[in-house]
């Protein structure tokens, strides 16, 4: 199923169907501000086992992101942070950025894992943010990458949705995106430290 959703002005209708599968436990291709991601509910555990099947990797031990609507329900994820680090994530986000913190002990239950981190994203894109909105908690994210690792991201998702269709219960198509993935902030210790460079410049927020 392909669902064209329009960024700038969201059908509500749209939207609908794309929550009805999230909560009936189904897998969904969205745009964010980087690339398309694949995801689902946070809370269904068979949903992220399917993600991580998809994925070809197990879901314990795959470093899924969390989208977020912003940040007033980070706590129930993470261990208190610094004010720094408050400050910028304020200051950078919404944008494409992954800012890892430290997990709280909801996180290893989630995931049936030993996670201790996580990694945050509030995506400067409406139709993530109110997916997460609408539905009352995060959704996973992890980035779809191509076989040709040339391109290693497709941005068109009408290839996506040819491609994912048999896999996938939708993909939103929210038009083309980019082909660079988000910048990775670890800020669990004292500094914040870049540990990828994409497509955010975190240097203007610092």
């Amino acid at each position: 199923m392909l669902i064209k959703i329009y960024p700038q002005n969201p059908d509500q209708k749209k939207i609908d169907q794309a929550l009805k599968i999230l909560k009936s436990g189904g897998t969904l291709i969205y745009p964010t501000d980087s690339l398309y991601s694949l995801g689902c509910d946070l809370l269904n555990h068979k949903a992220v086992q399917r993600v991580a099947a998809i994925k070809g990797v197990k879901a314990e031990k795959n470093h899924f992101t969390l989208i977020f609507k912003d940040l007033s329900t980070l706590s129930d994820y993470t261990l208190p942070f610094d004010t720094w680090v408050y400050k910028l994530m304020k200051r950078a986000l919404p944008g494409p950025f992954t800012f890892i913190l430290k997990a709280n002990n909801n996180v290893p239950k989630i995931f049936k894992s030993k996670k201790k981190t996580i990694g945050i994203r509030v995506p400067d894109n409406p139709i993530p943010r109110l997916l997460v909105e609408q539905l009352g908690n995060p959704i996973i994210s992890t980035s779809i990458k191509d076989e040709d690792e040339v391109i290693e991201y497709t941005t068109d998702p009408e290839l996506i949705h040819e491609k994912y269709e048999s896999k996938v219960d939708a993909v939103i198509d929210g038009g083309f995106m980019n082909n660079v993935a988000t910048t990775i902030v670890d800020c669990t210790g004292d500094e914040a430290i870049i540990i990828r460079q994409g497509i955010g410049d975190l240097n203007e927020f610092l």
